[in-house]
């Protein structure tokens, strides 16, 4: 049964799926949703997801939403390679340091929101809002990753797993809007260690537009 991931090139959510999916080796047709013309919110998509959002995942017969959900249920149905240690206490740290992301920086960075600031208080406080959001976000992100299973590459240990699929995106955001991060250690040589791998490079926001561009070509 085939694998189709609805998303956008630029959406920090379905990087986080690409990622997993390229990690996992599982070959998936990519659907744009245009989220700048509002193509979320016309009725074909609201018929997959009703709240007008991406990622939206079909697999195993399936229509998937919730990008951290989707990566729980890839972990579930497809483990290997895993994104989750098998120790309890590790996993519950992996998916803190996810959730830190996903939960704490992202919602408040999204479109809507961005938009709604801008409307308050002007697109000067649009740009400070998020900026100042994310560089807190990240010193956070900083300070969790200083625990024992930190070895100076990925989130967890020496192999890449759902935090790492989560974090990379945000600092694509963050260099964006012209957040430096550089000085934060532990956060920068994650962004080294999973640069440096295939599955991390085919999911890029560039990879995903550059893909786009091709296929309108043809």
């Amino acid at each position: 049964m085939s694998v189709v991931l609805y998303d956008y090139w630029r959406s920090s959510a379905s990087c986080r799926v690409r990622i997993a999916l390229a990690l996992k080796g599982i070959a998936y047709q990519r659907v744009p949703v245009d989220l700048l013309s509002g193509a979320q919110r016309d009725a074909e998509h609201l018929a997959r997801n009703p709240q007008g959002l991406v990622p939206v995942l079909e697999t195993d017969g399936l229509r998937l939403t919730q990008s951290l959900a989707i990566l729980e249920y890839l972990e579930e149905t497809r483990p290997e390679p895993p994104l989750l240690p098998q120790d309890a206490k590790a996993r519950a740290h992996v998916r803190a340091l996810a959730l830190a992301v996903a939960c704490e920086i992202h919602p408040i960075s999204n479109l809507g929101v961005l938009a709604r600031v801008g409307d308050l208080a002007g697109p000067g406080a649009r740009a400070a809002w998020n900026r100042d959001n994310i560089a807190r976000g990240l010193e956070t992100i900083e300070r969790l990753l200083d625990h024992p299973g930190f070895t100076g590459r990925f989130c967890y240990g020496d192999q890449p797993g759902m935090a790492d699929c989560v974090l990379i995106p945000q600092l694509y955001n963050a260099s964006r809007w012209g957040v430096e991060f550089q000085h934060l250690s532990r956060v920068d040589a994650v962004l080294a260690a999973c640069s440096a791998l295939e599955a991390f490079q085919v999911a890029t926001p560039e990879k995903a537009r550059q893909q786009e561009v091709c296929t309108s070509a043809i």
